[in-house]
């Protein structure tokens, strides 16, 4: 299948409040003095995803770190909980489109990464694409625009993605990582600090 330009995109979740960290992590130094917003973005732009950033009403002021080329929306029931977010996200999708990443502004993943799963993606057209280290499943899922309406069917009460996970477990293509970054979640400060001290480390 011949892929075309600007079809594939990514939700970056970034209306939480970030009640166990404290501060929003949105703004939270990551690397090269980028935000981890930007950072995030930029990651995906350069592997010709088009992110679709969801703010808050909250932290809205947070737009000064979307790149160019990202696309911009506000949760206004973000207190209602993530799968808000995603139902929000869902609506900036065009009509025609291959795939959508899912992926939470606490969950910082290389360009490899972004780059290994679309190229699963494109190879298997599975309904889902995982990332996984040692056997454990991890994020962010790329899923096929054919599930697009199990998407925007979550709900909080039906556990949001975890219940198109588990309903398309059989048909998820597995992309096993050897970095366990792909498991990694930046949601306490000592997570944060020490995900931060072990890229500071690599790099000097």
């Amino acid at each position: 299948m011949r892929h075309c330009p600007n079809r594939d995109f990514a939700l970056i979740l970034a209306a939480g409040f970030s009640t166990r960290m404290g501060i929003c992590k949105t703004s939270l130094p990551w690397h090269d003095n980028r935000t981890l917003l930007r950072y995030q973005a930029e990651q995906f732009l350069q592997t010709g995803i088009t992110p679709i950033i969801v703010l808050g009403s909250h932290n809205a002021q947070r737009q000064v770190d979307c790149p160019d080329g990202s696309r911009v929306v506000i949760n206004e029931c973000s207190q209602n909980g993530k799968t808000s977010s995603i139902l929000t996200g869902l609506q900036l999708l065009p009509q025609h489109f291959s795939s959508v990443i899912i992926s939470a502004v606490d969950q910082p993943r290389s360009l490899c990464i972004y780059q290994s799963l679309l190229q699963t993606y494109r190879q298997k057209q599975a309904l889902i694409v995982a990332p996984c280290h040692r056997g454990k499943l991890g994020h962010p899922l790329l899923f096929s625009d054919r599930l697009l309406p199990e998407l925007k069917n979550i709900t909080e009460a039906s556990l949001g993605l975890r219940r198109v996970v588990n309903k398309f477990y059989n048909a998820i293509a597995k992309v096993e990582f050897s970095t366990s970054e792909v498991i990694s979640d930046l949601n306490t400060r000592d997570r944060y600090q020490l995900e931060l001290s072990k890229y500071q480390v690599a790099k000097s």
